[in-house]
């Protein structure tokens, strides 16, 4: 790993140098991954903002809609006087002013079918802020297609849960299908617009996105993979659920959706 920092870079990420956990090699991994983040909204904000503070070399952001009022109570990468804008414009100015030296690659689209191989095969590692399961399954699919890290988060009321998928490393980590096999019936999971969702509660399951993504990066630490973190913010209690692999796992196992 090549060290080559500025004397600038050097004093903007000394307190993660100083980290024997990091370091300046560590800090070079940094520099050196790309993370592609799905949604710039409640999740995909902070999380942003982190790993674009953090020093990740390439960040992309993809989203197709644009920034409105409602937005504005949980989303923090958006402001009153960006309305309008489109998300991916809005975050990448919140990010750049954060740190400009990182690229900043944003996607003005939806993601579907079309283009979600492509965009997930040109990043290392994939962070899930969507607010829906057809999406949700889309890029769960496409991350273990390519063989890439997923963090996914999901909010709802008071609640969050986060968890890393990789089967690619091995048989004791299960995809998100061996979590869910299928997506749940129209209608049975309200989105946050319809059971609505308190502002910091994103804010808190963004950041631990970041920090897992950082720690897979880095390789330190223990891995939320065949963890699913359940967190219940009016008890502040947080609750660990282990995920077995599923061996006849339509997605990872010997089911195979192509079969």
């Amino acid at each position: 790993m090549i060290l080559d920092f500025s004397e600038a870079e050097i004093t903007r990420y000394s307190r993660h140098i100083l980290l024997k956990e990091v370091g300046g090699i560590g800090q070079a991994r940094l520099k050196a991954a790309s993370v592609l983040i799905i949604g710039a909204g409640g999740l995909g904000s902070p999380a942003a903002l982190y790993l674009a503070a953090a020093g990740i070399g390439r960040i992309g952001l993809i989203d197709h809609d644009q920034v409105e009022l409602s937005n504005l109570q949980r989303q923090i990468a958006h402001s009153e006087a960006r309305i309008g804008m489109a998300k991916t414009a809005s975050a990448s100015m919140a990010m750049e002013a954060v740190n400009p030296l990182v690229t900043i690659e944003a996607h003005q689209a939806r993601i579907d079918a079309n283009n979600v191989d492509q965009l997930v095969a040109n990043y290392d590692l994939v962070l899930d802020g969507t607010d829906n399961f057809e999406t949700r399954f889309l890029v769960a699919d496409a991350c273990v297609r390519a063989q890439r890290t997923l963090i996914s988060a999901a909010v709802l009321r008071f609640e969050g849960q986060l968890s890393t998928f990789k089967p690619h490393e091995g048989a004791h980590c299960p995809c998100y299908r061996c979590l869910y096999p299928e997506p749940p019936p129209a209608g049975l999971v309200p989105r946050c617009s319809e059971a609505g969702v308190l502002g910091p509660v994103t804010g808190v399951m963004g950041v631990l996105q970041a920090t897992e993504a950082m720690k897979e990066i880095l390789g330190i630490g223990t891995s939320l993979a065949g963890i699913l973190l359940l967190w219940d913010a009016l008890d502040m209690q947080f609750r660990r659920i282990v995920i077995p692999r599923n061996p006849d796992c339509a997605l990872c196992g010997g089911g195979r959706l192509d079969d």
